[in-house]
């Protein structure tokens, strides 16, 4: 019987790698957007690209408005599923409001909480409902893709680096509670990541700093993929952990720019 993991925010970028690594490995595959006609579009290049795969794709929002998650999209979706039949055995959690251009002083206090609802919030909603399944099920397990700007910040960023490193507290805690029911919940902290903002603005992320990491290069998504394919079917004793794909950023001081 073939396994199955949700993953959200899987219509462009690395959600696709992500989507793609699960369905190569012969694993059914749902997956999350916020607009129905990208998630239209998105799974029908998935059917096309993996003919003989399993690939359903749900929009749904995560926020009703910057104070309020839509748990009421997320119980319709865990509903819809048990109406078929699909039991969630993976949780990848990729969806994120980057949280680009929050400056303090200028921002209203609902730029931030839309940050935190989302990358925070909204997670343990989709975390909760799919963990009281995995429970019922015998186990499962839940990956964030988090960031390594969780412990480096960047400017203007508030939002996103306090959601983040809020986020790995939360992974912690809950693969405390959860691990008596055999769910692990890990977290994989990408750095840079060649996404269509690099494809689409080559001079500036030529020169960025990030970009110099010891290695040379950055990840691509499928590296970001890999890591979560690791946690998923591979890390069967690991849980609470952090694995970081940045090319080595996180462990250098300022980058060497030759």
């Amino acid at each position: 019987m073939k396994k199955t993991v949700l993953i959200t925010g899987a219509c462009i970028n690395t959600g696709v790698a992500i989507v793609e690594k699960f369905l190569s490995e012969g694993w059914q595959v749902v997956f999350t957007g916020r607009n129905c006609e990208k998630v239209l579009e998105a799974e029908k290049k998935y059917r096309e690209k993996f003919p003989s795969s399993d690939v359903t794709g749900y929009a749904i929002e995560s926020l009703i408005d910057e104070r309020t998650v839509n748990e009421a999209a997320v119980d319709e979706l865990f509903s819809e599923l048990d109406r078929r039949g699909i039991f969630i055995e993976t949780l990848v959690l990729n969806a994120a409001d980057q949280g680009l251009g929050i400056k303090a002083f200028e921002n209203p206090l609902t730029d931030f909480m839309k940050v935190i609802n989302t990358n925070m919030t909204w997670n343990y909603c989709l975390s909760e409902h799919a963990a009281f399944r995995m429970k019922e099920n015998g186990g499962g397990n839940i990956v964030f893709v988090n960031s390594n700007t969780a412990y480096r910040a960047i400017p203007d960023r508030i939002a996103y680096s306090a959601s983040k490193s809020g986020q790995l507290g939360m992974m912690r805690a809950m693969a405390l509670d959860l691990g008596k029911y055999n769910i692990r919940v890990n977290a994989v902290l990408p750095g840079m990541i060649k996404t269509d903002r690099w494809e689409k603005n080559p001079e500036f992320y030529k020169n960025v700093p990030s970009r110099f990491t010891p290695i040379g290069d950055v990840a691509a998504g499928e590296d970001v993929a890999d890591a979560v394919w690791y946690f998923a079917s591979h890390a069967k004793n690991t849980t609470g952990a952090e694995l970081v794909v940045d090319g080595g950023n996180t462990i250098q001081l300022y980058p060497i720019i030759r």
